[in-house]
């Protein structure tokens, strides 16, 4: 197959709609139409890593962190991102990155680590704002089914676990044909009353133009009346963090416990504990400490995270426990979704779990 259908299995779970402004997901080197039949999964990509893949003779990376967060001006090996660049470029290896896009989904980074916590109940922490939109179209009541239908089909009409959702309401709509146009009802040059439903449904944006598309493609008027209005609504599948309930509470000690052993974790940098013990917990991979207001809101007994600074330590205020995990620690699982999204659509191609995801920062015990 080509590099482009395993981007489309990723991007279809993951929409790069989703990173954040200063991100740079998607294919950073190479061509979507070379032929592939193999990919390694990483976190970062490092020198390591391109040399398991020419060995292994695999040419697409797929990777959690970006190489290439700003432009290259100079590629003279003078440091390692330049040095994987280039080797990439000789040896025709392709390289892909889900970052914030994979954090910011329902079933990405953050939902990896509820589940390996076992946390029931979970949402995300901190909902996007501005990423719905309502549109409503004016269609004849004989075409209602077809076009309701077909916005269903492109993404249209899904407000949390439900889909189909859309409201119709019936009325009259006017109009009188010109002289150079090809009327679905009624006689140039004569007003003609039509029995007509309004659809109104919520539209992610990244989905709006091929909803705009759908309802054009079944539309019968030559010209469609559309409305289209930017919500204020938070979008609760999209967001940073997430929050949810352990199914039985846990002492800090044995809380902590858990964490060393799913996570591997040598040291946990925490505050002194608040709770007598945990029950909820707020988690966000890689660095969360931006969301420390949000866990504390949502009544989190704990804050699962990385990257804190020393003086953020002190927002917790007594009212929360954090427990910075470290940031590679706390993303490690992210190639589990890799792998697991294109081993669902793709069965018979080889992904393979990199042998070489490696922490940059080590423990002196």
């Amino acid at each position: 197959m080509k590099i482009k259908d395993v981007i489309k299995c990723i991007e279809e779970y993951a929409p790069p709609h989703y990173q954040e402004d200063f991100d740079n997901v998607g294919l950073i080197v190479g061509n979507c139409e070379t032929q592939t039949n193999a990919a390694l999964l990483c976190v970062d990509i490092t020198e390591d890593i391109i040399d398991e893949a020419i060995s292994k003779n695999i040419n697409l990376v797929i990777s959690h962190h970006p190489v290439l967060f700003y432009g290259l001006k100079k590629i003279t090996g003078q440091n390692s991102t330049q040095r994987i660049v280039a080797k990439a470029i000789k040896h025709d290896i392709a390289l892909y990155a889900a970052h914030t896009n994979m954090d910011n989904i329902t079933g990405g980074v953050n939902t990896k680590i509820c589940e390996k916590l076992g946390l029931t109940d979970c949402k995300i922490l901190s909902p996007m704002k501005n990423e719905l939109v309502k549109i409503a179209v004016f269609v004849p009541q004989t075409y209602s089914e077809k076009v309701r239908n077909a916005m269903f089909k492109a993404g249209a009409g899904n407000i949390g676990a439900y889909s189909d959702c859309s409201f119709i309401s019936q009325g009259k709509g006017t109009f009188q044909a010109g002289e150079n146009t090809n009327p679905f009802a009624g006689e140039k040059g004569k007003l003609h009353i039509e029995d007509e439903v309004k659809i109104e449904m919520i539209v992610q944006k990244h989905n709006l133009s091929k909803v705009e598309n759908a309802i054009l493609e079944n539309h019968p008027y030559e010209e469609v009346a559309c409305d289209i209005y930017n919500l204020a609504n938070r979008y609760k599948n999209a967001g940073s963090g997430m929050i949810g309930n352990l199914p039985e509470p846990m002492s800090h000690d044995e809380f902590y416990r858990m964490l060393k052993n799913i996570f591997s974790l040598k040291v946990i940098r925490s505050t002194k504990p608040v709770s007598k013990a945990i029950s909820r917990v707020a988690v966000c991979g890689g660095a969360g400490s931006f969301l420390l207001a949000d866990a504390i809101a949502n009544q989190a007994d704990i804050f699962v995270s990385g990257d804190f600074k020393y003086h953020q330590f002190f927002d917790a205020e007594n009212k929360i426990t954090i427990a910075d995990i470290g940031h590679f620690e706390s993303e490690q699982f992210t190639v589990e979704i890799f792998y697991d999204i294109i081993q669902k659509k793709l069965p018979n191609f080889a992904a393979q779990i990199a042998e070489k995801n490696i922490n940059p920062i080590f423990y002196i015990m």
